[in-house]
């Protein structure tokens, strides 16, 4: 038995169960620059499809309560990659107006010597969240040492 695979998968969009719609939304979108493409508005089926540019970025499902369970199997975090630390920068300065919660203390390469990192904070609902730069914090410590800064927060 064969098969034959034309092209190789890739992420397409990532769905999120929120506890707030309408505050998830507005974080989203600010946080991310992305835009509403596609609403549900029925009280019982709330969502929201956000993305850029044509492209299906995050759908938010309005169908959960509590806070996200980090030591629950499932989702780790979800990173977003930008072209620089000045982008880096900007993010987190947004972030700190919005007063959301930070895993570090700014700005903090992927492990010791990476020229890779970002920052790493938390949602509205608790979800791990980073946005990185591939490039250029090589010169700044890392909170684990050696190991992935990006799997210990």
């Amino acid at each position: 038995m064969s098969s034959t695979t034309t092209s190789t998968p890739q992420t397409g969009h990532v769905g999120l169960n929120v506890t707030d719609l309408d505050r998830s939304t507005a974080f989203y979108r600010s946080v991310l620059g992305l835009e509403v493409v596609n609403e549900g508005t029925d009280p019982e089926r709330r969502f929201a499809f956000l993305g850029r540019d044509g492209r299906l970025v995050i759908t938010l499902w309005q169908q959960s309560a509590g806070t996200f369970a980090t030591a629950a199997p499932g989702l780790h975090h979800l990173s977003f990659q930008v072209d620089s630390l000045d982008e880096v920068r900007a993010a987190e300065r947004l972030l700190r107006e919005l007063g959301a919660e930070f895993a570090h203390d700014g700005v903090v390469p992927h492990s010791e010597g990476a020229a890779s990192g970002g920052i790493f904070f938390t949602d509205p609902d608790g979800i791990r969240l980073e946005i990185y730069t591939p490039k250029g914090v090589e010169d700044i410590a890392a909170p684990a040492g050696t190991a992935p800064t990006c799997g210990f927060f």
